[in-house]
């Protein structure tokens, strides 16, 4: 046979030797417009079907209705398409999307209003050709990461924060939160996502079963979300033993106990499913639910279980530890999967002030104060966590991580860009590489980027009065290699 007719004999019959083998892949890769898409392994067909027109007229043709589909640009969601039904049963998505970034990633999802499902991606333009250098993973990490900042090669942190009563707004809401974290992830950085229930309500108030209700349905859909797959760990509210984080119920703040509820069961029977760590590793079984940083220093709440160091703040974490404990081993008891915390995140802020002439080196100093005697004072307050949480059996070594360190001194209420001493957070970075179980230290804040200029004043970015020595040294370290 000639090689022509060979030729021929594929193109009529060669796909039927191809599908096979594309089905066994899990991919398959349908030519459009010059363009690849790429399917979830989930999917055996050649749906849906992606067309750019024009450069910027992006129609997604499928064989299912789809309900509350979204397009995602880069990681930015486009909503509200044009849509029609087809003749022969099947359904296309009309959006208008303008972009210079090239080269472009274009996903499209589903199911939007209860965790995006993906059900197609491709790309285009010329993708770079240069392998990306394995990043450094370092413990230095952020607030609120300016998507600009140079990280010199390093895998650092970047913390979050979205709340499960504002879903649907700008910037605090899903669709704002998936594309910072893909902006994030980008950067080779690891997310961590805190969780409040309202702006001024770090935690639905205690007994209150319908905010409950809505916090764990929040909670189902950031699991269930494919777009939030980057995420390393959710941290579910903080400070919530502040009066100041229970804005919406004064008379009933969150006590250790319904926190303890509200994450693993705490006090409900134990085959019951309806807390935070169940409700999202029942969605996703990688994700990671850590639970949320109590405030230090704070006298508003203390504890029913009386921690060795006679301290409010001590005492909530010490009621609230045992209470986790006890629920995570009763499930245990029933053969239920493991309950107990993947995590805790922790706040370290330095109190510099304490430590006089030696304020740089604050972080490696125990101090404290005539008023709370043996309780840690400043920065290695962390020490005093890391005592409790390591106290019992399901909670002893779990990683911990400082979501919230600076040099602000609430009682005098002078931020950073009034007190902060250079060398502090070299200091601080050699506390924690001393200790294998803080995976962590993130500055609050590096960028605010939701328009307000509250945290001006904490923000390495804006470097502003000493924060421009807070902010070179951060660089300066992250260009340390070990």
């Amino acid at each position: 046979m000639s090689l022509a007719k060979r030729a021929k004999r594929w193109a009529r019959y060669g796909w039927w030797i191809a599908l096979p083998l594309t089905l066994l892949i899990g991919y398959w890769f349908l030519p459009i417009s010059g363009q690849v898409i790429i399917l979830p392994d989930t999917v055996t067909s050649s749906w849906p079907q992606m067309h750019l027109l024009d450069g910027h007229i992006v129609q997604i043709t499928d064989n299912t209705p789809w309900p509350f589909v979204l397009l995602t640009v880069n990681g930015r969601a486009i909503t509200s398409p044009q849509w029609r039904k087809n003749p022969g049963g099947t359904w296309t998505w009309t959006w208008h999307v303008y972009t210079s970034e090239k080269p472009t990633r274009w996903a499209f999802y589903h199911d939007c209003h209860t965790g995006c499902r993906e059900r197609g991606r491709w790309s285009t333009g010329t993708p770079s050709l240069t392998p990306t250098p394995a990043a450094i993973p370092t413990k230095l990490g952020v607030v609120f990461a300016d998507p600009a900042r140079d990280w010199h090669g390093h895998s650092g942190w970047d913390v979050e924060l979205t709340y499960a009563r504002l879903a649907e707004t700008p910037f605090w809401g899903i669709d704002d939160l998936a594309w910072r974290v893909t902006q994030a992830a980008d950067n080779g950085l690891r997310v961590l996502v805190r969780v409040d229930y309202a702006q001024g309500q770090s935690i639905p108030p205690t007994g209150d079963q319908l905010a409950l209700t809505e916090y764990l349905a929040y909670l189902r859909r950031l699991a269930r979300d494919e777009r939030l797959r980057p995420v390393y760990g959710y941290l579910l509210g903080s400070g919530f033993n502040a009066l100041d984080a229970n804005a919406l119920a004064l008379a009933r703040p969150v006590t250790p106990e319904w926190y303890a509820r509200l994450f693993n069961g705490y006090g409900e029977p134990p085959d019951h499913t309806d807390n935070a760590i169940q409700t999202m590793h029942t969605e996703n079984a990688q994700v990671r639910v850590l639970v949320g940083p109590v405030r230090p220093w704070n006298v508003d709440q203390g504890g029913a279980r009386r921690w060795t160091i006679d301290a409010p703040w001590l005492n909530y974490m010490h009621t609230l530890v045992a209470a986790l404990d006890e629920s995570a081993r009763a499930k245990s008891a029933l053969g239920i999967p493991s309950a107990a915390p993947d995590g805790f995140a922790l706040h370290a802020p330095g109190r510099p002030e304490l430590a006089g002439d030696n304020a740089a080196q604050e972080p490696l100093l125990d101090l404290h104060t005539p008023e709370w005697g043996a309780a840690q004072a400043g920065f290695r307050v962390y020490r005093d966590w890391l005592d409790i949480i390591n106290a019992y059996p399901t909670t002893a070594g779990r990683p911990v991580y400082l979501t919230s360190v600076n040099t602000y001194t609430a009682a005098e209420n002078v931020p950073p860009v009034q007190n902060y001493p250079t060398g502090w957070l070299s200091a601080a970075l050699q506390a924690v590489n001393q200790e294998p179980q803080i995976e962590a230290l993130c500055w609050f804040v590096d960028l605010e980027r939701s328009g307000a200029d509250t945290w001006d004043w904490f923000s390495l970015s804006k470097r502003p009065g000493r924060l421009i020595y807070a902010a070179e040294e951060f660089d300066a370290l992250l260009q340390t290699r070990p």
